[in-house]
């Protein structure tokens, strides 16, 4: 199944996209916010409608909790590297996403809705598979710094709105103790002004609710990337996974260590694109289309599981090895894709 976005681009633009064909590409590979608890959502259940017809999920679907139901949602890529820590806002996140980068480095994409962060950053460039990720949320706020004259038409026919530096430059800010590129910040706020009609949030294929039966007991558990790593160490004080990169607690710096209440470490298919940095490495492809095998982390136990997504305009179901779902705990959750296989430079 295909796009809306895909057979756009498709019919206007099928002799250049190459291995970026979206469609063609991607189905084809195998492949605390503090609210009370709330009775486990059911997907479809709705309260009433916001307007444009849209209707109110029953409790936030990116979260499972009960603030934030009509709130706009805003996907902010961020810098994921050493100059970059501690980095601003990603505590406050829904979701967040770790995607690969060129040379075997990682970026965020962080994904808000429930609540926004004062300021959030260092605040980077855009990749091709934001703009696979990004369909399943309607025609969401993308904030990012900028990106390669290549991939401009993508960004212009992609399902968002672009409120890049370019486009949405007064929400920007440079940091004085940071050297550029690490310096660059935004009020999600202000960058949201920018976007009036942004989409409201929409069930992406969480479910929310108690832990399944099984489960392995797990201390910590370390993703890779060709040059990078990071780790999720349960804490039962916290009742959650706290970040480690590159072996050093991830912390916030508003205080704190970064982690989720769910970790899931999704294996998907990384490819090379037809896009490439200024020093030649090539940027990655990331399939997040079709199926494949996850590892789910919450409540101090490790899970193995099948993530599918139908299309880019669908969301992503996590499911138990019986076939039921997968339900994650109510709070902040990160989605880490690393590569089905070893960790790979395409």
């Amino acid at each position: 199944m295909r796009s809306v976005w895909d057979t756009t681009v498709r019919g206007r633009a099928a002799a250049a996209l190459g291995v970026l064909v979206l469609g063609a590409g991607l189905s084809a590979c195998s492949g605390s916010d503090g609210a009370k608890p709330a009775p486990p959502p059911t997907p479809s259940a709705t309260d009433a409608p916001q307007a444009g017809g849209t209707p109110t999920p029953a409790t936030h679907p990116f979260t499972g909790g009960a603030k934030g139901l009509g709130n706009p949602v805003l996907a902010v890529k961020i810098e994921n590297t050493r100059p970059a820590l501690p980095q601003s806002g990603v505590s406050a996140a829904d979701i967040v996403y770790v995607e690969q980068v060129e040379g075997g480095e990682t970026r965020l994409m962080a994904v808000y809705s429930s609540k926004l962060p004062k300021k959030v950053g260092p605040v980077r460039s855009a990749r091709i598979s934001d703009l696979h990720i990004l369909p399943q949320f309607g025609r969401p706020a993308f904030a990012f710094s900028g990106v390669q004259s290549k991939m401009k038409k993508y960004i212009r026919k992609a399902p968002v709105y672009d409120i890049s530096q370019e486009n949405a430059g007064g929400a920007y800010f440079r940091s004085g103790d940071r050297r550029i590129p690490y310096n660059l910040y935004a009020d999600p706020r202000n960058l949201l002004k920018q976007a009036p009609k942004a989409a409201k949030p929409r069930d992406i294929g969480f479910t929310f609710g108690d832990a399944p039966e099984g489960g392995k007991p797990t201390r910590s558990f370390t993703a890779r990337w060709p040059t990078a790593t990071m780790g999720f160490t349960w804490s039962a004080k916290q009742k959650r996974w706290l970040a480690s990169w590159g072996g050093t607690p991830d912390r916030a710096a508003e205080g704190g260590v970064l982690g989720g209440k769910t970790v899931v470490v999704q294996y998907a298919k990384t490819t090379r694109s037809k896009f490439h940095d200024f020093l030649g490495s090539y940027t990655p492809l990331i399939h997040t289309t079709g199926t494949g095998r996850a590892v789910v982390l919450r409540d101090g136990k490790a899970y193995g599981a099948k993530w599918s997504r139908p299309s880019e305009d669908k969301g992503t179901t996590y499911t138990t090895a019986d076939g039921k779902p997968m339900n994650f705990a109510r709070g902040q959750v990160w989605v880490v894709l690393v590569n089905e296989g070893k960790p790979y430079i395409p």
